[in-house]
């Protein structure tokens, strides 16, 4: 059955949870970055975590209505971070679980690379206000600041997959 956020729910499957019902749920977001700067910075975002620990990550958020992931992904970042972006490559999907409100959620987040092509970095434009701050991050630096080991390893990728044009 639908869930209130627009997933499925279907029994947990995994041993010790058989009693919470499980959701699915899709996000798409990624590395933008500012390729006329020498540094090619990269935006992310702040955002305060369940326990109260500001945690940076990149941009994200769901997909509305019949939007692709990429297209999702393009509008996400640019209300997230207020940086307008185009696609030059998929970075992969990374998919993780965590417990909320009596029930286990399995996440996918399919991630992109962007190349940034306007607009000025601010959180204004986040209609969710998740974002409680914004930075610009050498792309070589930008590993160390992320909190999450998954967002880590993008953000590797994108450096490699980076044309060499940029």
């Amino acid at each position: 059955m639908p869930s209130a956020i627009g997933a499925n729910v279907a029994p947990a499957q995994h041993t010790g949870h058989a009693s919470l019902p499980t959701v699915e749920e899709v996000s798409a977001g990624g590395v933008v970055v500012d390729t006329s700067d020498t540094e090619l910075r990269v935006a992310i975002i702040a955002r305060i975590n369940r326990g109260g620990r500001l945690e940076w990550c990149l941009p994200k958020g769901h997909p509305e209505g019949q939007e692709s992931n990429e297209e999702a992904a393009v509008r996400e970042i640019a209300e997230e971070t207020g940086i307008d972006g185009k696609i030059l490559a998929p970075l992969g999907s990374i998919d993780y679980w965590f417990t909320v409100s009596g029930h286990r959620v399995h996440k996918t987040v399919h991630h992109f690379l962007l190349q940034a092509t306007g607009g000025e970095l601010t959180i204004e434009n986040d209609p969710d206000q998740e974002a409680v701050d914004v930075a610009w991050v050498p792309i070589r630096e930008l590993a160390r600041k992320l909190s999450f080991p998954n967002e880590r390893r993008i953000a590797d990728l994108a450096r490699e997959v980076l044309p060499e044009d940029c």
